[in-house]
C-alpha cells in the first residue's frame, strides 16, 4: 500500500469516527510520512502534506508550514487541503499560520493555490485584517474571477460570524 492509499484509508476511518483504528495506522505510518515529506520529488511532498489531513494528525501541522512554504504549487495547494480538513473543528491550525496565508491568498503565482489559501482562512477566527484582506481580493480587477468569487464569500461569511459572536 502507498501512502495516499493510506491516508484514503485514514480518511475513511476518521469520517467513521473509528479512533483506535486510525492512531493504529498513523502510528504505522509516521516515519514514511515524514520521510516523504523531505523527499526531492514534489509528487511525493505532495502526498505527504495531503496525508496530513487525511490521517487527521495534528501533530504534523509544522510539517504543514513547510508545505505552505515548498516552492511547488502542487505540495503548498496538498498542504493547504490538510490544512482545512485540520481547520473545520477548531480553528487554532488557521490562526497559527495567518499571515502565511494571508500572504498565499493575496500574492501566490497561482490561482489555485490562492484559491485554497482563501478558503482555509474561512475556519480561523473572524480577524478584521483578514476580512479586509479578501474584500480587497474581491474586489481586485484582473484576477482570477473563481478567485475573486471565492474571497467575496468567504469575506461575508466571516463578517457574519464576527457578527454572531
Amino acid at each position: 500500500m502507498s501512502l495516499a492509499e493510506a491516508g484514503v484509508e485514514a480518511n475513511v476511518l476518521a469520517e467513521r469516527g473509528n479512533e483506535r483504528d486510525l492512531a493504529k495506522l498513523r502510528a504505522a505510518w509516521a516515519e514514511e510520512l515524514e520521510a516523504a515529506a523531505r523527499s526531492p520529488n514534489h509528487i511525493e511532498r505532495a502526498a505527504a502534506y495531503r496525508a496530513v489531513g487525511q490521517f487527521r494528525f495534528r501533530q504534523k501541522e509544522e510539517l504543514l508550514r513547510r508545505g505552505l512554504e515548498d516552492e511547488s504549487p502542487a505540495c503548498r495547494g496538498s498542504a493547504l487541503l490538510s490544512l482545512e480538513l485540520l481547520s473545520r473543528d477548531h480553528p487554532r491550525a488557521v490562526n497559527s499560520v495567518r499571515p502565511l496565508l494571508h500572504t498565499l491568498a493575496n500574492a501566490d503565482d497561482n490561482a489555485a493555490v490562492r484559491r485554497l489559501a482563501i478558503l482555509s482562512l474561512r475556519n480561523g477566527s473572524p480577524q478584521r485584517d483578514t476580512i479586509v484582506l479578501l474584500q480587497g481580493i474581491a474586489e481586485e480587477d484582473g484576477l482570477d474571477s473563481d478567485v475573486r468569487q471565492t474571497a467575496a464569500k468567504v469575506a461575508a461569511g466571516l463578517e457574519k460570524k464576527a457578527r454572531a459572536r
